[in-house]
């Protein structure tokens, strides 16, 4: 099987809700496995560069200063299709759009206040966990539960 890894950060708003455990808790139950986690004030450097593609658009700024204004948990999870499935489980961006049972669906009311970023395809994924993590940060470990998650 293939190790496939996703960028998923809990921004600010799901930090002062204490909501980090939570979402945790559901990647891990999904059978993901963690191998990179930080809790960190992001730079506006790191920000601007992380949302770069979106630097056309209105919001940039306000996004940018608003991931700035509080800590964030940044996190690396490793797995079979765990891109997709990553955002899968967060749920649409805008909250309003999204399903019971998914992680905006069930904590969040606002686009901008949506929670999580999750990376949207496997060369995104690529570069964010570049963007957040020296490869030193990232820990490759084997999970006694693999064989049972995975055939």
């Amino acid at each position: 099987m293939a190790e496939e890894r996703t960028f998923i950060a809990i921004k600010p708003d799901g930090v002062q809700r204490g909501l980090i455990g939570d979402i945790i808790k559901r990647f891990e139950q999904k059978g993901f496995k963690l191998v990179g986690m930080k809790f960190t004030q992001a730079s506006e450097e790191l920000l601007k560069e992380h949302y770069i593609d979106l630097k056309a658009r209105p919001f940039y700024e306000g996004l940018c200063k608003y991931m700035h204004s509080g800590p964030v948990c940044a996190m690396v999870w490793e797995g079979l299709n765990v891109v997709k499935t990553g955002r899968v489980m967060l749920g649409e961006t805008n909250p309003a759009d999204s399903k019971p049972g998914t992680i905006r669906g069930d904590f969040c009311i606002q686009v901008g206040r949506n929670i999580c970023h999750g990376s949207d395809s496997v060369d995104s994924a690529n570069k964010e966990i570049a963007l957040w993590f020296k490869p030193e940060e990232l820990v490759s470990w084997k999970s006694c539960a693999g064989s049972w998650i995975y055939e």
